[in-house]
């Protein structure tokens, strides 16, 4: 094992908490796995175990503790942190409300906006959970996943295929009579879709083919959030 940081310990502790976020270790599995000595390697564990960052499984196995995910809690979200300019250069740009959703299983969840300041709009809060059965940004979460089609989908794989194939996706009137909205994917560093990037408001501006003059727009959005990711 070579070292990263300079710090041995440090990147001997990390490698051994590698070798448990992949499966439940035993001591025989950590020296295989990390390559350290036999004693290094328990020395190590019982330390991560005594700050509750592993923990033994009924078969006494190391496994991770819950001292990691309160760690990871306490981070800032680097897609929330990086929205905010994203998005309101959207809304200028569109002259339409822009929004950021996440899955959650059969809903989508708004984590982020930026609403047109006057006229008709779409305003759609932080924090309020829409159907993944209808709309372009359910559709762009839908078309990455291997799942199947949310219940009640109003969209079919054909139309998951040519959102993948065209990289964005639309819907007029599709969750709500009277809107429409032009949504692209926002990818991850490992290459996942992790939110769809909006925007949204009244068919008589967005008319009923929206994607000729938003998609660009929208995806140029989504490649400058997924690049600060």
């Amino acid at each position: 094992m070579g070292q990263l940081s300079g710090v041995g310990v440090l990147d001997k502790s990390v490698a051994v908490l590698d070798a448990a976020a992949h499966a439940p270790v035993g001591l025989g599995d950590l020296v295989e796995v990390t390559g350290l000595p036999r004693a290094t390697a328990h020395r190590l564990a019982v330390a991560l175990e005594a700050h509750r960052m592993l923990v033994r499984d009924p078969s006494g196995r190391w496994v991770p503790g819950p001292r990691l995910a309160e760690l990871a809690r306490s981070a800032p979200d680097p897609l929330l942190a990086a929205a905010g300019p994203v998005l309101v250069r959207l809304r200028d740009r569109s002259g339409e409300s822009a929004q950021l959703y996440r899955r959650d299983g059969d809903e989508r969840v708004c984590v982020a906006a930026a609403e047109r300041t006057s006229g008709l709009r779409t305003a759609v809060a932080v924090g309020a959970r829409l159907t993944m059965a209808a709309g372009s940004a359910a559709q762009v979460l839908a078309a990455w996943t291997e799942d199947d089609l949310p219940p009640g989908a109003r969209f079919g794989q054909r139309a998951m295929a040519e959102v993948r194939r065209r990289g964005w996706a639309y819907s007029v009137g599709q969750r709500e009579a009277g809107v429409a909205s032009v949504s692209a994917p926002v990818f991850d560093h490992a290459g996942e879709v992790t939110a769809a990037i909006s925007v949204s408001g009244p068919v008589e501006r967005l008319t009923r083919r929206p994607g000729p003059r938003f998609a660009p727009l929208v995806t140029a959005a989504a490649t400058a959030l997924s690049s600060r990711l």
